[in-house]
């Protein structure tokens, strides 16, 4: 069993920066690999970014790549999520999930286990 708490989320003006962070508990942590997922108001949840096990495979949606980074410590139980030149579209709550599966971390239904969310506010 995996809980998983993200932090991070706020108000920014668009072309800010946020860091999301995500706690897991448990001692496997550096068995899963991680993702963001994220949902806009009156749309599916999308996906946003993943990283493998040990943190040598990292996968973005083309919507943010280049201004999103993923990264994670396995040391601390964390998965982050670091969010540059944010646009009012990347409004949304954003979701942490955990999968031992390590392929196909692009869809929703490989994640075994998500947190609760946190807000991220683009103001325009």
């Amino acid at each position: 069993q995996v809980q998983l708490l993200e932090s991070g989320g706020g108000l920014v003006q668009a072309g800010g920066s946020l860091r999301l962070s995500c706690a897991a508990s448990g001692r496997t942590f550096s068995s899963y690999a991680m993702g963001w997922f994220r949902q806009a108001a009156g749309k599916e949840r999308e996906f946003v970014a993943a990283i493998r096990w040990n943190g040598v495979g990292t996968y973005y949606a083309d919507s943010v790549k280049g201004r999103f980074s993923i990264s994670r410590d396995n040391a601390k139980n964390t998965v982050y999520l670091q969010m540059n030149s944010l646009k009012p579209e990347d409004t949304a709550v954003y979701y942490c999930a955990a999968t031992r599966v390590q392929y196909g971390l692009e869809y929703r239904g490989k994640y075994d286990y998500w947190g609760q969310g946190t807000q991220v506010t683009v103001s325009s």
